[in-house]
């Protein structure tokens, strides 16, 4: 199959469609609009093979992963998500994993009501970029650089699973074998905080999704906000199957310096913390207190039980 068979075959749009897209696939520019009094938020994510996904991935996962991670960034910034494009570079053409990628994608689309738009099939190592768009009211976007003094620091769901899941695909840790799908699904199926992030941005100061780590994630926090952190180690919040699968020294490491966990790491003040519960009670998410801001810039200090608590690694960097 040439370049365009595979578009036209795998990737035309099938039956969901936004009423905002006004020229989608197969001209050479998408046109779409924006509703008044909103602000159009964009992000770009890349997943190379051997470097964000192991060789032997499914097609499936990859798609998803592909998409829920997009997907996360526009919900640290409290955005909802419209448009998606896909640049695919395919080393050949696998009719079987073309259909199991593209159907995976249809799925996700669907699911979160957006659409995607264009963008490019070329022949090369495989990797999968996405361009994902989406709308926020004027001058609500949630900043990393708003964090202030006194706020508390809240993180969703639970944290470590997909660094565990990575090593248990490496071969390099053991689990449980009734916890192994979760938490492989945790690496390769991670659920974008969509919601939660729309709600947040009512009540936050500032947030980011867990993509490198809490400990390096938080950091870009303090850095852009010129606040500093505690964080009490001893209240991060860990699965069951992460308290089964590790020992406490092991999980503690996962939980502040694994990535992929795409959870939301915001800070909130002692006035809008009451909040909360009401905010995310419609998310079918969790959110645990783990530390405060001061006002020592950029210093973050881990706490086990009040007494200091050192790690070696400060979480995924490319390049380092």
């Amino acid at each position: 199959m040439k370049e365009f068979d595979i578009i036209g075959h795998f990737f035309q749009p099938r039956s969901y469609q936004r009423h905002d897209v006004a020229i989608g696939i197969g001209d050479d520019c998408a046109v779409t609009s924006v509703p008044e009094g909103q602000q159009l938020a964009t992000t770009t994510d890349t997943l190379v093979e051997g470097v964000h996904f192991p060789k032997e991935t499914s097609a499936r996962a990859i798609a998803h992963k592909a998409v829920a991670v997009n997907l996360s960034d526009l919900a640290a910034m409290g955005a909802e998500p419209a448009w998606v494009s896909l640049s695919l570079s395919l080393p050949h053409v696998d009719k079987d994993w073309l259909g199991e990628f593209s159907s995976t994608l249809q799925e996700l689309t669907e699911y979160y009501s957006i659409q995607l738009i264009g963008g490019d099939t070329v022949k090369g190592p495989l990797s999968i970029t996405i361009t994902a768009q989406g709308f926020l009211p004027e001058g609500q976007a949630l900043r990393r650089s708003k964090a202030k003094p006194g706020d508390w620091v809240y993180v969703t769901g639970t944290l470590g699973d997909a660094a565990l899941g990575l090593d248990l695909a490496f071969g390099q840790a053991e689990a449980p074998m009734h916890h192994k799908n979760y938490l492989l699904n945790r690496l390769n199926m991670p659920t974008p905080r969509v919601l939660a992030g729309t709600q947040l941005r009512r009540i936050a100061n500032a947030c980011i999704d867990v993509s490198d780590g809490l400990i390096s994630d938080l950091k870009h926090i303090l850095y852009a906000s010129q606040v500093g952190a505690t964080i009490h180690v001893e209240k991060l919040p860990l699965s069951e199957a992460m308290q089964e699968s590790a020992n406490e020294e092991k999980a503690l490491q996962y939980a502040l310096t694994g990535g992929d966990d795409y959870e939301l790491l915001f800070t909130i003040s002692e006035e809008q913390k009451g909040k909360l519960d009401v905010a995310l009670a419609n998310c079918n998410v969790s959110a645990t207190c783990i530390g405060q801001l001061n006002g020592t810039p950029d210093k973050l200090e881990l706490k086990y039980n009040q007494a200091p608590f050192q790690i070696d690694s400060e979480g995924f960097q490319h390049f380092a």
